[in-house]
């Protein structure tokens, strides 16, 4: 009992917290998706009516596609790039310390500084990265993010650049646990490089991969303040993705019930997504 309770104690804060931070918010908000509220009145139940409302509603279905469209991108992109990194920095090069130290830094610079720096790069008619692009002859580039097609594509380059850095991090520390026999092996057996990465490196990055694939599609879902400071959902409906759109409903039209039936689809459609890669994970993990 003694065992018993100390345990508890430890436990207790953490999980106070959570039911209080996590838990009943999340029963708050399934409640609110059933009702019409606006901060300055009471709420009235209108059951199913929001999530009815939202299936009609063009600008959630364009907010629900360009998320898939960001995520399906950015997931990819960020895994490749991330991984390509750590496997360059795992090498013993000369400051490489400071190469880890430049790609990481990104993901802890200030949200708008970033997107300050980047809407420079992307200007269009002045930014360097079009100024590059007409010199090697493309008389006509992209209008980047002033651009209806090549808004999105720009926002997943950014983030990519942002968030790559956090997850070379977490593969670096997962390529420096790979026992270096299996490599040698491998080369004895005459593997060549692509084989070795193949065969050895890749299988033993699989909890670590499922980790970030897992962390990466919720943080993609999720994807807000980048958006918001860079675009602003523009041009037109463009860029914007699910999580603007309960901000646009909840704290500029005041229609919180509304905005928690969007809440609702999007915790929702995190859930459904992280059980389906759980399930993917374990089918491979048992073959």
């Amino acid at each position: 009992m003694r065992n018993t309770l100390l345990g508890w104690s430890f436990i207790l804060p953490n999980f106070l917290g959570f039911a209080t931070l996590t838990v009943v918010p999340v029963i708050v908000l399934f409640y609110m998706s059933l009702t019409s509220w606006n901060i300055f009145g009471s709420s009235q139940f209108i059951g199913i009516d929001n999530f009815v409302r939202l299936a009609k509603d063009a600008s959630f279905r364009t907010s629900f596609v360009n998320t898939l469209y960001y995520s399906v991108m950015h997931i990819p992109l960020t895994i490749v790039v991330s991984l390509g990194l750590a496997l360059l920095l795992n090498n013993k090069l000369r400051g490489v310390a400071f190469f880890r130290t430049a790609a990481f830094f990104p993901y802890i610079t200030s949200i708008v500084a970033i997107a300050l720096v980047w809407n420079l790069l992307f200007s269009p008619d002045y930014g360097p990265i079009n100024e590059i692009l007409r010199a090697i002859g493309i008389s006509n580039p992209p209008g980047w993010l002033t651009s209806a097609n090549w808004s999105m594509p720009a926002v997943v380059i950014i983030s990519t650049w942002r968030d790559m850095g956090y997850y070379m991090v977490l593969f670096l520390a997962a390529l420096q646990t790979v026992p270096r026999e299996l490599h040698e092996a491998a080369r004895m057996d005459g593997a060549n490089v692509f084989e070795r990465f193949w065969n050895v490196t890749l299988p033993s990055l699989r909890p670590t991969m499922f980790f970030v694939t897992v962390m990466l599609t919720i943080n993609s879902f999720k994807i807000f303040d980048l958006i918001l400071v860079l675009t602003n959902g523009g041009p037109g409906q463009s860029t914007m993705v699910i999580s603007q759109f309960i901000y646009r409903k909840g704290f500029e039209e005041n229609d919180f019930g509304y905005a928690s039936a969007a809440s609702v689809v999007l915790f929702l459609l995190c859930i459904i997504v992280t059980i389906v890669q759980f399930m993917w994970n374990q089918r491979k993990s048992a073959r």
